[in-house]
Parts: C-alpha cells; structure tokens; sequence
C-alpha cells in the first residue's frame, strides 16, 4: 500500500499545492480542513480515493490524532492572519503547531513539516510574530527532526497579496501603503510546496530553512511592478505609521464591539507593527538552494494570473501575447 501524508490546511494557498505534488508522487493525501465539504476541490489531484479531506480541528487532540492515526508524515500549513473568534494566534500557530509536533510524534509519523514565516520572533512586538516563534519551538521540543520553513510573502494564482491590490487599483485611482520603504522576498507558492515534498521525501532535511525568490523589493517597488503588469496608472500613497495608527485602531475596536460580526481584514495594529520590520531571507539562512530549487521570478508568473485586473481582462492578455510574436 502507498504511504500516506495529512496534511493540515491542505485545501489553503499553500497546502493544496504540497497536495497536488505529493498525489503526484504516489502518496495517499489526507486532507485536514475544517470544512471538509468545502474542500472536494483536492480530490481531481490524484486518482479516484487517492486524495481525500477529512475533518479536523487543530485545536482539539482527539480530532488531531484521528486525522494523523497512520500517517507516514505529517504536513502543518495552518496559520491565520488576524484572529477571530476562537481562532486566536496563540491557539493556532502556537498551541495547534506544537499539538500536531507531539500528536505526530506519538503516531510515531516520520516526517514532518511545518510551515511557518519569515520574521518569527519571541522577542517581537507583534503577537503574530511571537506566536509563530512560539510555535516552531513547540514543534522542535516534540519532533527534534522536522523541518520547518519560514516562507517570505507567497505568491501565486489564489494570494491574499498581489490580488488583494490589484482588486484595489481596479476600483480605486489610489493605493494607500502602510510601510511602503519595507522590503519583502516573494517566493513562488509551488517552490514552496516543491520545499515541502522534498523534506517529506529526504530524511537528510531538518531545522529551519528561510524561503524567499530571487529579488528583494521594498513594498512600493512591488505594487509598482503589479501595476505594470495590469497596466494601469495609479497614485500611490505612502501612509505614515502615526497616521494609519488610528485607523487600525479603530477597525481592532469595531472587530471587539461587534463580538467578531465584523472581522478586520484590512488593517489591524499588529499589522502595521509587522510592517515596521523587513521580510526577506536572512544571510546565514538555509534556503531553497539547499533543496536544489532555483526560486521562481515574479515576472514570469504575475501575468499568468493578473491579467483580469486589466482594462479589457483576457483580450488585453492576448494582444500583448499577439504583439510579442509580431
């Protein structure tokens, strides 16, 4: 019988990539959702019952064991942006990664893999940032070999960043940037996921590994290139932390008041605090260099999927592809 990897969040950006690789090595995927109805999306990756969702809830070990119960690895993908309800950071990137390391463990699984960020920090000023800290050294207490990789922004045809702006200028002559000088190092969400299945595969890999494409831009230079690449002109404006404090404040106090009715997902305070630091690959990092993948260019794959957010969408696509034969 072929091996089997769970992987959890494995219908998110990030984890229906590392399933769709895994189906295509062979692997049975369990895929640990809380929704698994919303997520039959996954099954077309392999052949029939070769890929299927289950339900879980990180938060629970009964339901963590049972989505990890004979597994051969074990892939965490789960992480949150801004809290809501139950889901706050600390019981998800930091109890819920350390409760899968252990489960995992005592499955006796032999891989695992965690998928974390760059900028993980205790001693940080940002709760996502301690949280995700807290949660690597939960895994690493429990599963002293997994491997746990610290992506830099992802990007690819369902990310929450280049849509998220590019839906924005489609509507909107301006682009208001909170910490616009910030640099980041977007990688490839398949580089991502090729990290994950070689980990998976070669018991050789452990520790932390830094991930991150090849150009680091400030935050300006890459909404400037998405506008390039949509082709539309728009002003962008650079909003100082002390005046975009009060905004941010205002939303976290409507997120409070309403009980979560309202979820912030445009600017909390812990966001902007991320933003005050840059979000690239350190240089003594282990990096996608160290599992032989050669990081993917933004150039090569914007186009591919940002093309609606232009004037005239697909028709405008096909005459630049027209022009470029000419």
């Amino acid at each position: 019988m072929s091996k089997l990897v769970t992987i959890f969040g494995g219908s998110g950006f990030v984890g229906r990539y590392i399933a769709r690789r895994m189906a295509k090595e062979g692997w049975r995927v369990r895929v640990a959702v809380r929704r698994p109805n919303e997520a039959g999306f996954v099954r077309p990756y392999g052949v029939v019952g070769q890929v299927e969702p289950v339900l879980a809830n990180i938060r629970d070990d009964a339901s963590v064991r049972a989505a990890i119960k004979g597994a051969d690895a074990v892939v965490n993908c789960v992480g949150i942006l801004v809290e809501s309800g139950k889901n706050k950071f600390d019981a998800v990137q930091a109890e819920g990664a350390a409760r899968i390391a252990r489960i995992a463990k005592e499955e006796r699984a032999a891989r695992l893999v965690h998928v974390s960020a760059i900028g993980a920090d205790a001693d940080s000023d940002s709760l996502y940032a301690q949280s995700k800290a807290q949660g690597e050294a939960g895994v690493k207490a429990a599963f002293p070999k997994a491997v746990i990789l610290r992506p830099s922004i992802v990007f690819g045809p369902e990310d929450q960043f280049f849509n998220r702006f590019a839906a924005m200028a489609r509507l909107s002559p301006f682009v208001p940037l909170m910490g616009a000088g910030s640099k980041f190092q977007p990688v490839y969400v398949d580089d991502v996921a090729q990290a994950a299945v070689t980990a998976i595969l070669d018991d050789r890999f452990s520790g932390i590994y830094e991930l991150g494409g090849p150009e680091q831009l400030s935050f300006r230079a890459l909404i400037e290139k998405m506008l390039k690449v949509i082709v539309r002109r728009r002003v962008i404006l650079s909003v100082p932390s002390l005046a975009a404090a009060p905004l941010a404040f205002g939303l976290d106090m409507a997120q409070a008041v309403t009980f979560g009715l309202f979820t912030n997902g445009v600017l909390t305070r812990d966001q902007l605090r991320q933003l005050k630091r840059d979000n690239v690959v350190s240089p003594k990092a282990k990096t996608l260099a160290d599992f032989g993948i050669t990081p993917t260019a933004l150039d090569t794959v914007l186009l591919e999927y940002l093309w609606p957010y232009r004037d005239g969408g697909q028709y405008a696509a096909i005459r630049d592809s027209a022009s470029k034969l000419r």
